[in-house]
């Protein structure tokens, strides 16, 4: 999902390990864990009216992981909204900026995969941008194109870890993107939708909102709110298998993510869906509500 850049950018402060750097002074080791193995875990969070929408859900997932993968974060809840609140203040923000928060199991004393060789607490980085999708893009939708990397299973590479590795979804997103797609359709290790590369995955059949099992495929939080959002306002939405025969026959398509909500298909493998249809303006609509009374709560 491509963002309309702001030049304000240039002159951010990024928050590394509690301290803030200019753009170019924020680095980390050459053997720092992230860099050297991708090993870490990493939210992106949105802020809205001052306030960074969904946070708790989005914590919840970033300690999971990192319990999951046996690493300390080294820092409580409390301490890690504390630090995010501080960058944006720092940075002046309030509105319309996009947080990646990055988090690595931190330095190790030479290049080697075992964990005992890390020699210092966790790295956690903060990078606040200024960062908006291209409003057009709801209107026109995204083109997507179903390619042959498949999301893995979870004996693997878990993928409910939102790990810094991401080599799977690379490699996807550089075929669709030489198909002259938008973004990748992932099919799980049965051949049925899982999930795109970097954003979840909706059709909508007869007024039905479908989307994966999630058994391949990040808990998304944008997805899970608009599962619950359906289901509030009556619209039947089911987690289930389905194939690319169904998704073909769909009347309409949506991704769901932090950074641009709701986002409608217009076109997935050459075949032309509704967009935007009715469902997914109503489901946008709902979610903008949502995301209004989130920010009010404070």
């Amino acid at each position: 999902m491509h963002d309309v850049s702001d030049p304000r950018n240039a002159s951010i402060l990024i928050n590394v390990n509690g301290e803030l750097k200019p753009r170019a002074e924020a680095v980390v080791s050459v053997f720092d864990s992230g860099f050297m193995l991708g090993d870490g875990v990493w939210e992106g969070l949105r802020v809205h009216q001052g306030r960074i929408v969904f946070l708790d859900r989005h914590l919840d997932r970033l300690f999971e992981g990192a319990k999951a993968l046996a690493m300390d974060v080294g820092l409580s809840r409390e301490e890690v909204t504390s630090r995010l609140y501080g960058t944006l203040g720092a940075n002046g923000m309030d509105e319309g900026a996009h947080i990646r928060l990055m988090v690595t199991r931190g330095v190790r004393s030479t290049p080697y995969q075992d964990p005992r060789v890390v020699v210092t607490p966790a790295t956690v980085v903060i990078i606040p941008e200024y960062k908006e999708p291209d409003p057009a893009v709801y209107q026109r939708g995204l083109k997507l194109f179903t390619v042959h990397v498949r999301r893995g299973d979870p004996a693997v590479q878990d993928q409910k870890i939102n790990s810094h590795s991401k080599l799977n979804c690379i490699l996807a997103s550089i075929q669709a993107t030489q198909a002259g797609a938008d973004e990748a359709l992932m099919l799980d290790p049965h051949g049925f939708v899982a999930t795109c590369n970097s954003t979840h995955f909706f059709i909508v059949r007869k007024g039905e909102v479908w989307t994966s099992s999630g058994k391949y495929c990040l808990g998304g939080v944008t997805r899970a709110l608009v599962l619950e959002i359906a289901r509030e306002a009556d619209i039947p939405a089911i987690e289930k298998d389905f194939s690319l025969t169904d998704v073909y026959g769909a009347d309409e398509a949506f991704t769901t993510g932090t950074f641009a909500g709701i986002v409608p298909v217009r076109e997935i493998d050459g075949r032309a869906l509704n967009c935007p249809g009715p469902r997914v303006e109503r489901l946008r609509r709902l979610y903008a509500e949502r995301m209004e009374s989130e920010a009010a709560r404070g």
